[in-house]
């Protein structure tokens, strides 16, 4: 069985999957961004928070970390509009991801700030520093320090991960690319395509990761 490559078949359609890259690319900066936020905050609640506060946070990121993505995704953008909240394809995808991401980042964090030593933290505070500030100044640039591999690769998961949100015609890659093989019928050509454009993303967040945490950390 012979079949022919036939690529010059989605250069009508490069502008349809140039605006998803983009998409896909400005989605995951943004999610990332709010989502470690989150995560931050998660992480300090139930370290540092209340005792209540903290089993709010841990219930939190044990049903996000127990159910699939799609299915929170499905619930935000068809679920919640039975209780009169309806949100956009966008604000969807962008909210499920941060949700999804704030979870485990929180559990990464946390095991950050659990191995700074104790010793750190009770200097700080025998400062007269409250432990908010002991948090922000001692703590934090620790715990990112040693976790900061497993958060770069968690994000690279949410990247590939956001896919998902295709889903519910949310303008991704993906989506994209079900748009053109919908029209040409060039399925191989354009998810072989798709498919390294992942790859590539993939890798270049790798090496952007790496270079920032090489400044970050350097210049501390």
């Amino acid at each position: 069985m012979s079949y022919k490559l036939q690529f010059a078949e989605l250069l009508p359609y490069w502008n349809v999957l140039l605006y998803g890259l983009v998409f896909t690319i400005v989605l995951t900066i943004v999610s990332t961004v709010v989502g470690i936020a989150v995560g931050t905050a998660g992480a300090a609640a139930r370290t540092f928070g209340p005792g209540w506060l903290g089993r709010i946070v841990a219930v939190y990121v044990e049903l996000i970390r127990n159910t699939p993505f799609i299915v929170q995704l499905f619930f935000i953008f068809f679920g919640l509009p039975a209780l009169g909240l309806k949100l956009s394809e966008t604000t969807a995808a962008f909210l499920a991801m941060v949700i999804n991401l704030g979870a485990y980042s929180t559990e990464i964090i946390r095991a950050g700030i659990e191995a700074v030593p104790k010793g750190h933290i009770e200097a700080g505070l025998s400062l007269a520093m409250s432990k908010w500030e002991v948090l922000r100044h001692i703590v934090l640039n620790q715990a990112f320090r040693k976790i900061y591999p497993a958060l770069s690769s968690q994000i690279i998961i949410v990247m590939l991960g956001s896919a998902v949100v295709s889903q519910i015609s949310a303008e991704d890659l993906t989506y994209a690319a079900n748009y053109v093989a919908s029209r040409n019928f060039r399925n191989f050509e354009v998810y072989l395509l798709v498919a390294l454009a992942y790859l590539l993303l993939a890798m270049l967040t790798r090496s952007l990761l790496r270079a920032l945490g090489r400044v970050i950390f350097k210049a501390r």
